[in-house]
């Protein structure tokens, strides 16, 4: 667990940058991460970092776009030593996922001290600001957690959220819910259109401010939000027909135009809690794909199952993403299911 003196550093930080850049992850914690960090200070250029969660040597040119004063990177699991040493202003790293021993950051992760504590990024970022409570629900429940500010943001927004304590259920089962997965969805697309809809949420102030379907700004998100969601609830729609008796459930579907790949392995997981479930998406000659489990711990069984191959995955420890050559890809598959 990180400290009231962590988030006392971290609060500083922010108070004395004028110009900060953030670098997030492209999904609900990620965002809501970067928004309340920079709604706190309401300074300095966000940068959402998709594909795959590491900060390398071609962000730099962002460094040397923006010339911030600080940097403050969260939701993402790597940093490249090249990119660190390569940036002359402090680097502040807030993320919640295997423990990095990067040199010349300033790196806050309660996994550091207590390796299986794994609470979102969102949540960290929450003490820090302790504000824009709906912001850090978003991220919380959108990276399957159930936090202790729960019952505060159910008085808060009463009619968002059931009683059900379990995120699964808020997440797929609930008003808030529903907005997450909008929220998801604008992430994905053009760097344009996903710039335009960041910068719409970080202007709004409050959950009931989406109500109004006729304002510009929401009218904008729900026209984008729609027709993403039609693709997916089609795929979606697809897959769980498909789902038997076999304990791997592993789905290739297409999509040219955005990765559903996370959010279908999320929801397909709610509807079949006992299967471990495979999503997966060809792209350029390889597969990308997101893989869950509730019963196994995922990150052992992927590095056994990459062994040799032409692949590369990791994540927490119950949703791992990896990618893996197309032709390497049946391999993959049959070592998957000799390991469970």
């Amino acid at each position: 667990m990180l400290t009231e003196t962590d988030y006392s550093k971290i609060r500083k930080e922010l108070e004395e940058s004028q110009n900060p850049l953030f670098f997030f992850h492209d999904d609900a914690d990620g965002l809501a991460s970067f928004l309340l960090l920079y709604r706190y200070i309401k300074e300095g250029k966000g940068v959402c970092v998709k594909s795959s969660p590491r900060v390398d040597m071609k962000f730099f040119r962002k460094v040397e776009e923006h010339n911030p004063d600080k940097i403050f990177v969260v939701d993402l699991a790597m940093m490249d030593q090249e990119f660190i040493d390569s940036c002359k202003v402090p680097i502040i790293w807030i993320d919640h996922h295997a423990p990095q021993d990067n040199t010349g950051v300033k790196y806050f992760n309660p996994r550091v001290k207590t390796l299986d504590l794994n609470l979102p990024a969102s949540y960290l970022c929450y003490q820090v600001v302790k504000q824009d409570l709906w912001i850090a629900m978003i991220g919380v429940i959108g990276d399957w957690h159930y936090p202790d500010f729960a019952e505060e943001f159910k008085k808060t927004y009463p009619g968002y959220i059931g009683d059900s304590t379990e995120p699964d259920d808020v997440l797929f089962d609930t008003k808030l819910g529903e907005l997450i997965k909008m929220i998801s969805f604008l992430l994905k697309g053009k760097t344009s259109d996903v710039n335009k809809c960041i910068k719409i949420l970080s202007r709004i102030n409050s959950l009931d401010e989406f109500k109004d379907a006729n304002s510009p700004p929401i009218k904008f998100l729900l026209k984008r939000y729609d027709l993403i969601k039609k693709n997916y609830d089609s795929v979606l729609s697809s897959a769980l027909k498909q789902i038997g008796d076999d304990e791997l459930f592993v789905f290739n579907y297409h999509s040219d135009t955005v990765s559903l790949t996370k959010e279908l392995s999320n929801e397909i997981q709610h509807n079949a809690k006992d299967k471990t479930i495979l999503i997966c998406r060809e792209k350029s000659g390889e597969m990308k794909c997101s893989l869950r489990s509730q019963k196994h711990l995922l990150p052992p069984i992927l590095e056994k199952c990459l062994l040799g191959l032409e692949g590369y995955g990791g994540g927490h420890e119950h949703a791992c993403g990896t990618v893996v050559k197309k032709e390497d890809f049946p391999e993959f598959i049959t070592r998957l299911r000799e390991e469970l």
